[in-house]
């Protein structure tokens, strides 16, 4: 870690730090156990022209999951910049596997988060989902809100970076139809956003956190399909999960739509690997 980026976190707690130790799994940011004689702290630091909007978008994820006290996320201590490095500062949670109970009490904490609802789809602010600007403006119809902030603009990006060809991709007034059926019974739960296996937390005690989110009010399964496109998820998350939000006959084709977007987001972050699965939905579905 950099002196200096050290030196301000030590003034922030007011305490020496004893190390600071690097962790893996960041694809984006570096990420470091900040250890101190009052116990550890979770670092993340990044000089990325975006970076201090990222941590702020992520800390007020965090904070929006916490307050519905639904399901834990780790407490912020600090965000900011010091020099060119932005950084956030977070409760360290010494995780563990899980257990099959420990993903039945994820499955039932999160259909809670999912029960917390607003009026309109969306968001009052924007933020990111990977590096990615992800908009979110709110919306009376999610079938709207679904077409116009999530299919379109990374569909766009795409057709824009030669990721994809313009007769690969459908219409803004395709979308719109195609989505209005399967999509028409939404009301709007807080979601993750971004919930894949990396995303959540086990501690030591068993209480399952959410980490690295990018929230907004949408369809609760939006969060299911994501969890199912890379695993990583224990069956009993999805018994017990289901137990408290019930599918219907469109179950399947919204997971394979809503797991388009996130695709999409990975075809442009890295690249033509993920084409092929994203020219499969579109052409079975558009």
């Amino acid at each position: 870690m950099i002196d200096v980026l050290e030196k301000h976190i030590s003034d922030l707690l007011g305490v020496p730090i004893l190390q600071s130790v690097p962790l893996s799994g960041g694809d984006i940011s570096s990420a470091y156990r900040i250890e101190t004689a009052e116990g550890n702290y979770f670092l993340k630091s990044n000089t990325g022209k975006t970076a201090l909007e990222m941590f702020q978008a992520e800390a007020r994820g965090l904070e929006c999951i916490a307050k519905t006290n639904t399901i834990r996320t780790p407490k912020v201590y600090a965000c900011g910049r010091v020099e060119k490095n932005a950084f956030l500062l977070l409760e360290y949670i010494e995780s563990k596997l899980p257990s099959s109970q420990d993903f039945g009490n994820l499955g039932d904490q999160l259909a809670q988060l999912h029960h917390y609802t607003t009026a309109p789809f969306g968001l009052d602010h924007n933020n990111f989902i990977g590096s990615l600007p992800q908009s979110n403006p709110q919306k009376e119809h999610w079938a709207d809100f679904y077409t116009e902030a999530r299919l379109l603009p990374q569909l766009q990006l795409a057709k824009q970076n030669h990721l994809l060809r313009p007769g690969e991709c459908p219409t803004k007034e395709t979308i719109r139809h195609t989505l209005e059926k399967p999509l028409q019974q939404v009301r709007p739960s807080l979601l993750h956003g971004d919930l894949w296996s990396g995303n959540y937390l086990i501690s030591t005690s068993g209480i399952p956190y959410l980490i690295d989110p990018a929230v907004y009010y949408g369809d609760h399964e939006v969060d299911i399909a994501m969890s199912k496109l890379f695993g990583g998820f224990g069956n009993a998350f999805y018994d017990v999960y289901f137990d408290h939000m019930p599918t219907d006959r469109y179950t399947s084709t919204r997971i394979a739509i809503y797991q388009l977007y996130y695709l999409l987001v990975h075809l442009n972050l890295f690249g033509r690997s993920y084409h092929g699965s994203v020219v499969s939905i579109l052409r079975t579905y558009f």
